[in-house]
């Protein structure tokens, strides 16, 4: 592996009584596409909001390119720009798909909106979406919407090539789907992996058996707040871990418990 691109050192993120976060420590490299699994209610989205900036942990520090954040995304500037996609695309309704790709240049740059216009074309044709840029999010499927999600996310502003995301965080990126609209948002998410300008490294929290195998090359298993595994995709089938075991049999029997 080469030098970590972000590291989380004995992080931990209580909710009133529930200690969500319990000391996990968390890396992940550049180039890499780290799949974040376990049961629901473990952490796993917290753990992205703590990597993009957006939570405080309780306890811990974190490392962006080596150099420790202090603060939210907004009390410093980040050697390394992180996008995120969120579970629900989290669109605004009232904007078009262009205004909704574009919003990040339309509030932040001085480019005319014709170079705008031009940017979300792009970015949108990425996605297979180039035709859709008047339509609404409530005109749209949820694939779809998925799909803008991640055009929005790495969107970037030539004027200021810094903020280009060069790690992306997927959180749930096939919820709600059926198989096949799973199957283009995976393929897609390897797509923007490998595409030219587009970022290489990105963690994903996923429950969906498809989505780990085929998003996925290393995982960290998340229970109780603890990483309680690491290893490759390739693992998962062989480990004789029980919470592995498990988890990927969907069995009710086992040391996870089944919240009735």
């Amino acid at each position: 592996m080469t030098e970590p691109l972000i590291e989380l050192k004995g992080v931990s993120k209580t909710f009133g009584s529930n200690k969500v976060l319990d000391n996990v420590d968390l890396t992940i490299y550049r180039g890499e596409a780290l799949g974040i699994i376990g049961p629901s209610g473990t952490g796993k989205s917290t753990i992205l909001r703590v990597i993009a900036g957006l939570l405080n942990p309780d306890e811990g520090e974190i490392y962006i390119q080596g150099v420790r954040r202090e603060g939210l995304i907004e009390d410093q500037v980040d050697p390394v720009s992180i996008g995120m996609v969120f579970q629900q695309a989290a669109l605004f309704d009232s904007l078009t798909v262009e205004e909704n790709v574009g919003f990040l240049l339309y509030q932040h740059s001085k480019l005319p909106r014709s170079r705008i216009h031009e940017l979300v074309k792009e970015k949108l044709e990425m996605v297979g979406l180039s035709e859709i840029v008047n339509l609404y999010p409530s005109e749209l499927s949820g694939g779809m919407r998925k799909r803008v999600s991640f055009a929005r996310a790495i969107m970037s502003n030539p004027d200021n090539p810094k903020d280009s995301p060069e790690v992306l965080l997927y959180d749930e990126p096939t919820a709600g789907l059926d198989p096949i609209a799973s199957t283009v948002i995976e393929d897609l998410i390897r797509h923007l992996q490998i595409a030219q300008g587009v970022c290489s490294t990105y963690a994903i929290v996923t429950h969906q058996d498809s989505t780990i195998r085929r998003t996925a090359d290393r995982l960290v298993f998340l229970y109780q707040g603890k990483v309680q595994w690491q290893g490759t995709v390739s693992e998962i089938d062989s480990t004789d871990h029980p919470l592995i075991k498990q988890f990927m049999s969907g069995s009710v029997q086992g040391p996870i418990q089944v919240v009735g």
